[in-house]
């Protein structure tokens, strides 16, 4: 018999505070016993680990491996973990390893936290043609089920709007009016101060490419015709996208995160009629007067610019818009106010409605809010554009 310490080259640990992982070795023919002993767990993480691969190298000439567990001071589940790995690598070598003397607890540790080879995952073959075309497949049917969602969602916003008007005294105005200051009055100085660079930039080079062909004063014209019909609605329904649109969800998803919206269920009140509607309202008033605050500014900014930069007086730049548009030009970007509002609502809505119970979720349905609010404000924009067209509203 020949008692030997497999970790006897490891680096020792004070025995007050931790025995070092140690075996002995006792062999008789071609059965080898291994006496384990000292504490066997994740404070000596590198010394079990190379003690059990001692012990796998000192059983691979044998036949019977017998690992005893009757010396073991402690064991945790890396230890439990270490040593029942080894136990199965002999096993597929061909060697009949088996553990003795457990104790109950060690018997549960090692059932628990037992070494498991789930094997390497299959190696997919990808064919980028097939990847693309089911990736585009995957986004039209998201897009179908967004689209459905969405005209559920505003059947029941038409329907709770109707219960309100029917039963006025349940509708919330003060809800209203505060929405209306936080969607629309706060947001006029960056309206403003936006359009108005859009307008003197769009001013800017209507005066310098025109001046080629000495037509300078139809830059008139063409800040008029662009900022009324189609830049002063589209820029402002694009900042309040970004900004009352992604305000919208994350106060929905932070009441659905603290389950505020369940509380208000549970108190009998309906979260379309105390949360939706009147957000939506407020969109649909605010956004044609931001819209009017827009077109103005970039009126004014337009002016400012072909004054200096073109030697367009104020009053001749006056007398030249007068006879560039006319009020269709007008009720063209004010029509599709309320329309662009309602689909940023209820885009916001949904998405904040659709949070879950993580910061993660809350982001990432934030930033859902707003790309798809801009998509379709820009979808919605082109659509009454070639409705205009197709009848006439010039």
């Amino acid at each position: 018999m020949a008692d030997l310490h497999g970790g006897m080259n490891l680096r020792r640990v004070p025995s007050s505070v931790l025995q070092a992982p140690l075996f002995s070795i006792e062999s008789s023919g071609d059965t080898v016993r291994f006496g384990l002993t000292g504490d066997w767990t994740i404070g000596a993480s590198s010394a079990i680990e190379a003690a059990s691969e001692q012990l796998y190298a000192a059983a691979a000439a044998a036949r019977c491996a017998i690992l005893d567990f009757g010396g073991i001071d402690r064991l945790d589940t890396a230890g439990a973990w270490l040593l029942d790995r080894t136990r199965q690598s002999l096993v597929a070598h061909g060697i009949d390893a088996r553990i003795e003397r457990l104790t109950p607890e060690y018997v549960i540790l090692l059932k628990e936290a037992g070494y498991r080879d789930f094997g390497s995952l299959p190696v997919r073959r990808h064919n980028n043609l097939i990847d693309l075309l089911a990736d585009v497949g995957e986004s039209v049917v998201n897009a179908g089920r967004d689209f459905y969602a969405g005209m559920a969602f505003l059947g029941e916003v038409v329907a709770a709007t109707g219960k309100l008007i029917a039963q006025p005294r349940q509708f919330r105005f003060t809800a209203l009016v505060n929405h209306m200051e936080a969607f629309g009055l706060r947001s006029v100085p960056i309206v403003a101060l936006i359009t108005f660079l859009v307008g003197g930039i769009v001013a800017q080079q209507g005066v310098y490419q025109l001046s080629y062909f000495g037509a300078t004063s139809y830059a008139v014209d063409l800040i008029g015709i662009l900022i009324l019909r189609e830049l002063g609605v589209l820029l402002t329904s694009i900042m309040i996208a970004g900004r009352s649109g992604a305000a919208i969800t994350a106060e929905l998803g932070s009441m659905k995160m603290r389950e505020e919206i369940d509380a208000l269920t549970v108190m009998g009140l309906r979260p379309m009629d105390v949360l939706i509607v009147p957000r939506l309202m407020a969109l649909m008033i605010s956004l044609p007067l931001l819209t009017f605050i827009a077109d103005m500014s970039a009126m004014f900014g337009g002016l400012l610019v072909t004054w200096a930069y073109g030697g367009i007086s104020p009053e001749a730049f006056m007398l030249r818009l007068q006879g560039a548009v006319s009020l269709h030009s007008f009720l063209m970007g004010m029509i599709k106010a309320p329309f662009m509002a309602l689909m940023i609502g209820i885009i916001a809505s949904i998405e904040g409605l659709a949070v879950e119970g993580s910061a993660e979720s809350l982001g990432r349905q934030v930033t859902t809010s707003v790309v798809k609010s801009i998509f379709m404000v820009i979808v919605v924009d082109g659509l009454f554009t070639m409705f205009f067209a197709a009848i006439r509203f010039y």
